[in-house]
Parts: structure tokens; sequence; C-alpha cells
């Protein structure tokens, strides 16, 4: 009878926490559900963030579409400007041809096959970005290249 009264050693201690090795365990939070909770939080709050913007800046309507009449510019929405004003570079580099559409595809697919190895390939234990300088100046200019693609896709 006196085994079934025993706890376990797990059951007496709470929930498992996480130990980061640069910081003392007293501040650190469990994982789960803390951590999960907040991501659920912050994921809502986007979301309702997202629905009001949706109610407050419809997207507009021009009449119904014609296939045989192409209206003069047509652009992506903002969020494709960069990539379809980057699309067009490697022919004002390079010249019209094979070379630069093939150009204008391979660049950005290797650069997101690089997005989807970035964590296998940067492995240093560091996070703070303060002390990531390189990291973070390698952040800094492709957003702002992005930025730039963007207000140019714009205007063109």
């Amino acid at each position: 009878m006196k085994e079934a009264e025993e706890v376990l050693p797990a059951e007496r201690e709470g929930p498992r926490r996480y130990q980061h090795p640069e910081y003392p365990e007293e501040d650190t939070i469990p994982f789960f559900p803390n951590y999960v909770i907040l991501e659920v939080i912050v994921g809502f709050i986007l979301l309702a963030g997202l629905i009001v913007l949706v109610f407050l800046l419809p997207a507009g309507f021009d009449g119904k579409a014609d296939p045989f009449n192409t209206p003069q510019h047509i652009k992506p929405e903002w969020y494709f400007l960069w990539i379809y004003q980057f699309i067009k570079l490697p022919s004002l580099v390079l010249g019209p041809g094979l070379a630069a559409g093939l150009a204008g595809i391979l660049i950005p697919a290797i650069g997101i096959v690089l997005l989807i190895l970035l964590p296998f390939l940067d492995r240093k234990p560091e996070r703070r970005p303060l002390k990531r300088r390189v990291a973070m100046a390698v952040t800094g200019l492709i957003v702002a290249i992005f930025v730039a693609l963007s207000i140019w896709g714009w205007y063109s």
C-alpha cells in the first residue's frame, strides 16, 4: 500500500522547465502551456487587426473582367510588388532573352531555399540581436532592399 501513495518526483516539481545555458532557472517559464498560449493570443490579435483592415480598406472592384482588354497598368498587391519589380531587373542588366528570364526565376527560388536552410546553417547559441551584428545587418539590408523594390514597383 505504501508504494501506491508515493508521489513521483516529476509530479512534485510541476511542469518541466526549459533551461537555457545563459539564464538561471528562476528566470524561465514552462514552454507548454505558457509559451503556446502566448503565441495563440498574438496570432488572434494579428488576425483581429487583419480583419479590421479588411473592413476599413476593402478591395475595390472595377467592373466585370474583359479577357480581351487588358488594362495598361496591372500590378500585383503591395506584398508582391518587390518580386514583381525584381523579375524585371535581370532584363535591365542582362538584356532581354532566356538568361534574364531564368535569372528572374532562379534567384528568388535560391533565396527561398536559403531561407528554409537558414536554421540549419546558423548554429550559433547566441540569441540576443545586439550580440549578432552581422545577422542583424544582413536582415536590415534585405528588408531595405524589399522596401526599395516595393516602392520602385509601385511607381514603375
